[in-house]
């Protein structure tokens, strides 16, 4: 079921003439940043070039990086005390239990778990530097020019910047890896340590099941960062992406963009 705020963003664009107004800028106050695009053309941005914290959204590139090293998803992997002690959002590991590198890999994606994200990076480097090092290196393999990361989990950092651009190149090349593309549209996960303690957890995107053809993609909060946001709907066979820096009301807003956006002419 649709929020009623979705119906009522629609009758605003209506009365306000937003409707009409279709181009960039049409969402002005939605975020700081952000880009829309449908079927590969941009239908409205605000700001697209400008470099802002990316927060949990960086998790993406993340997950790259440790899928880069081949690992087995059946290894069970420690949970250091950094780890465990790490800021929320997380699941709560304890320091000294083991869990899969898959199932790490759900956590971080789905839960944006800081803890599984940090037990994934020590299991590619103990030195996050040189895991940062690594993200860098992928990010320009994706054109990402005008990003540079710092914290593999997303936290504020001096020097960490990102683009609603960039990060759409960032989404666009994660969503072709199977298993990506899998574990961010679930709704729910759980997984299980070693001992056996289970762990269930939901997805921290609230267009799952409420917004038609939603299947996912990352969310991030940060005091600095804001409300962030990179969603994927897919609807017969046209695609809508959103990326947002800097929101404020990023589910309605979003939910109402993306609705608008599979209807706008712009897009055809």
């Amino acid at each position: 079921m649709r929020w009623s705020h979705a119906a009522l963003f629609g009758a605003l664009l209506l009365a306000t003439g937003l409707v009409r107004a279709e181009a960039p800028g049409a969402f002005a106050d939605t975020a700081r940043s952000y880009i829309v695009v449908r079927d590969g053309q941009v239908v409205w941005s605000r700001e697209p070039g400008l470099q802002l914290q990316p927060a949990s959204l960086t998790k993406l590139l993340t997950a790259l990086v440790v899928l880069d090293a081949n690992p087995d998803m059946e290894r069970w992997l420690p949970v250091s005390a950094p780890a465990a002690q790490v800021a929320p959002t997380k699941l709560g590991l304890r320091a000294g239990e083991e869990i899969t590198a898959g199932a790490a890999m759900a956590a971080m994606l789905v839960r944006s778990a800081n803890d599984a994200c940090l037990v994934l990076v020590e299991s590619v480097s103990k030195d996050r530097d040189a895991f940062a090092k690594r993200m860098n290196e992928r990010a320009r393999q994706l054109g990402m020019s005008q990003s540079r990361f710092v914290d593999p989990c997303g936290f504020d950092a001096v020097g960490q910047h990102s683009t609603v651009t960039d990060l759409l190149k960032l989404a666009q090349a994660a969503r072709r890896v199977p298993m990506i593309a899998h574990l961010v549209a679930l709704p729910r996960a759980e997984l299980t340590t070693r001992t056996g303690r289970t762990k269930s957890f939901a997805n921290t995107n609230q267009l799952l099941g409420r917004l038609e053809g939603a299947a996912g993609m990352k969310t991030g909060y940060t005091s600095q960062a804001g409300q962030c946001l990179i969603a994927y709907a897919r609807r017969g066979e046209s695609e809508v992406w959103l990326v947002m820096l800097g929101g404020t009301q990023r589910w309605w807003q979003a939910h109402g963009m993306i609705d608008h956006a599979f209807s706008s002419s712009l897009a055809h």
